[in-house]
């Protein structure tokens, strides 16, 4: 571990899976730091260069995709269970990505592992946080022979921040260019935001509330479980958003506090969507699934548009539905803000999570912190994560 830690150049496996619980990402990224990049509170500058070597989607079935759905609703013996049975999974998808690369497991300096998150409450008042992700890590350093870095939320959270969003440091590093202000938006289960500016202390991230989540439950309890989401938003194209229900869920108190903060399925997810159903069942299911994907497109837009940025890049699963993007696409073409894709800029959407914890493993390797107190809320950074020896 000695011999790893401060490493200027390392290759790093990011794992990612988030709210959808629809798959795991994994990431192959090389990382070189150059010369005079340091800035304050000892961060990387945007002078590292990022490289993508590899990356791969391995889907979970629906038998562990219906697991972890039990998870959520917290059964002690069966999350104790699930912890093993997903650092199996995570270990298999970090192998079957080097399968098709020249390097060996000694070749990987580190796999950065996310993991998948059960629970997360968001510090309230002077009530503190917590949050809970799984997928053991002394399992896939076990079974894969590389130092594995997991638990990157807990840190943050401990020093009295969200643990979410993470991405902000990664975004600016990426991104930060004098002279703009981008907003870096990821769709996934539950959206965030980075406003990356030209200084790093202030950037700001927070999540807007939800992406694909409510989509995604109402699919699966229209089809009894037999879909698990509205390819292409072919549904909600059809139906037309009911402007009671909508402006029922643009009233969620999540909407209008400020950041920091961040969410989950806790208040956009299973739940909410039963009560929807119930209250509302005069509603087709395309006329349920028009209005959640503009509560979507609306929500992420009123969270945005107060930075009038430069330019918007979008990356997460959520880039895939044709309808939710063209309602993203209008409103902010509106105000003559162009939205693009982040494969524009040499990155798959859908790999872009996965990199994020890969460069934040770089910043744990290093001995730096790899969260944003602008965005996170806590008292100062912290180096994240907890290391597993191989």
């Amino acid at each position: 571990m000695f011999k790893i830690a401060k490493k200027r150049n390392a290759r790093i496996i990011g794992l990612m899976s988030g709210t959808s619980h629809d798959g795991v990402d994994a990431a192959l990224v090389e990382i070189r730091e150059g010369l005079n990049n340091k800035i304050s509170e000892g961060y990387n500058s945007n002078k590292i260069k990022i490289k993508l070597i590899n990356h791969i989607h391995l889907p979970f079935n629906r038998s562990l995709r219906n697991e972890i759905g039990m998870a959520f609703k917290g059964n002690v013996e069966h999350i104790c269970r699930l912890n093993f049975k997903l650092g199996e999974v995570f270990a298999r998808a970090a192998l079957t990505l080097l399968e098709d690369t020249e390097f060996r497991p000694e070749d990987i300096d580190a796999i950065a592992s996310h993991g998948q998150t059960i629970y997360h409450i968001p510090p309230s008042g002077r009530k503190a946080g917590s949050t809970l992700q799984i997928g053991e890590a002394s399992v896939i350093a076990e079974r894969t022979g590389i130092l594995t870095i997991c638990d990157f939320r807990v840190r943050d959270v401990a020093s009295g921040g969200h643990g979410a969003p993470l991405v902000p440091l990664a975004d600016y590093l990426i991104f930060h260019k004098k002279g703009m202000l981008r907003a870096v938006l990821n769709i996934g289960g539950i959206a965030n935001v980075t406003i990356v500016k030209e200084r790093i202390n202030d950037t700001i991230a927070f999540d807007t509330g939800p992406g694909n989540s409510l989509i995604d439950e109402a699919v699966k309890f229209y089809s009894s479980g037999r879909r698990t989401f509205d390819k292409d938003g072919f549904l909600a194209r059809s139906g037309r958003p009911d402007r009671g229900l909508l402006s029922e869920l643009l009233a969620h108190p999540y909407f209008k506090k400020r950041p920091p903060k961040s969410t989950g399925r806790e208040a956009f997810g299973e739940g909410l969507v039963k009560d929807i159903l119930k209250r509302y069942s005069n509603l087709s299911i395309q006329d349920i699934l028009s209005t959640l994907s503009h509560l979507t497109a609306i929500s992420i837009y009123n969270a945005i548009i107060p930075f009038r940025p430069h330019e918007v890049i979008v990356s997460g699963g959520g880039v895939k539905n044709r309808f939710l993007m063209n309602l993203v696409n209008d409103m902010f073409e509106d105000k003559g803000i162009p939205v693009k894709y982040i494969s524009e800029y040499g990155i798959p959407p859908e790999a872009k999570e996965a990199i994020n914890f890969a460069i934040l493993g770089y910043q744990t390797l290093n001995l730096k912190p790899g969260n944003l107190p602008s965005a996170t809320g806590a008292t100062h950074g912290v180096i994240l994560g907890k290391m597993i020896p191989p």
